[in-house]
């Protein structure tokens, strides 16, 4: 019997390496012998047919949620922005999300449809390294977050905050000292430092340093075992990317619903926290992302944008009605969760902008 290597069967089926290796450690190869530490599969197999059969269809299993607290998480606006789901008709059956961040509304869209093709992306490296160690590592990363958090949970206060700086230093050090050798370690440390810091907040000085200091937590949940399964099945058919928002151009056509959540415009002079990466997102991105808008719209794609609404503190400031004028705006009530002020938080409104 004549065999081919994983990587000549990924790139004969069109799906990774990693996937290929999954599909064999789940017997769904048949044949698939692992030699030394790779696998050989049988040249004439065939690749296995997509275990999410039924598409376009919504779907009953267990829900999921997002892994991480995110800044600007959308979990307040779901049923909002579930309104537009543009996927009952079966026309509209892949979906796009260039600024993912905790992915409230991919969970939310994952969750209630099989879709032929979600993309999902985002700038912030160990935000997509967290998302691929998900994915492709899920029973070695769930091993080390089990270890983080029977070593935390027990420990005092004293001992816990001296746990948590060796932590964060650690992942600055793998941060920074990039090797895909360490990328679980760097995603179990990027959850832990979630889970515990202040507000869930994740923050970077101008150096890319995560700079949050520990949050106050009688019982972290630091590793939760279920969901993040879960998570790693639903992700298993999804492309993910670590880049910039154009580069979904070439994915998104008329059959695609896409949202796009950038870091949010400012509402005061003094609420200018966008340090989600070392990259700021101002008004000239701001502007430069409705034109990407615009170019997706005449592509025939579903677009929902959501964003602050500057009416919060200006009444007279239109400057998302002014670049967004061909497409309809909504102002819909949020609660901001997280503001380093308890006096900041509170109910305000934001937009969703739709193109249909």
């Amino acid at each position: 019997m004549d065999f081919m290597s994983a990587r000549e069967a990924a790139e004969k089926w069109g799906i990774s390496q990693r996937r290929v290796a999954v599909l064999c450690s789940e017997n769904r190869i048949d044949n698939a012998i692992m030699v030394g530490n790779m696998w050989i599969i049988p040249a004439t197999a065939e690749k296995p047919m997509d275990a999410r059969s039924i598409r376009y269809q919504k779907n009953d299993e267990r829900k999921i949620k997002p892994f991480l607290k995110w800044a600007g998480g959308k979990g307040q606006l779901l049923s909002e922005i579930g309104k537009y789901y543009p996927f009952e008709s079966g026309k509209i059956n892949k979906y796009a999300e260039p600024f993912v961040g905790g992915g409230a509304v991919l969970f939310d869209i994952l969750s209630k449809y099989d879709l032929e093709s979600i993309y999902i992306s985002d700038i912030n490296a160990e935000l997509i390294n967290t998302y691929n160690i998900i994915r492709y590592d899920i029973d070695e990363l769930i091993d080390m977050l089990m270890v983080m958090q029977n070593e935390f949970v027990p420990m005092n206060t004293d001992d816990r905050k001296e746990y948590y700086m060796k932590k964060r230093e650690c992942f600055n050090y793998l941060k920074v000292n990039c090797n895909e050798d360490i990328n679980i370690e760097k995603a179990a440390l990027m959850i832990f430092l979630n889970k515990t810091c202040f507000n869930g907040l994740f923050r970077v000085n101008k150096k890319g340093l995560f700079n949050v200091p520990m949050g106050s937590y009688k019982n972290p949940m630091i590793c939760d075992e279920k969901n993040l399964i879960a998570v790693s099945e639903k992700l298993q058919n999804v492309t993910i990317v670590c880049g910039d928002y154009r580069e979904s151009a070439d994915f998104i056509d008329d059959k695609t619903f896409v949202y796009f959540d950038p870091p949010y415009r400012p509402i005061t002079d003094t609420a200018s926290f966008t340090a989600y990466t070392e990259n700021l997102f101002n008004d000239e991105e701001q502007i430069e992302l409705a034109k990407f808008v615009d170019d997706m719209h005449k592509k025939g794609a579903k677009v929902v944008i959501s964003n602050s609404d500057p009416k919060n503190s200006n009444t007279e400031d239109d400057f998302f009605d002014d670049i967004y004028s061909s497409h309809k705006i909504k102002r819909v009530e949020a609660t901001r969760m997280i503001n380093r002020n308890s006096n900041g938080r509170g109910k305000i409104k934001e937009l969703l902008i739709s193109n249909f």
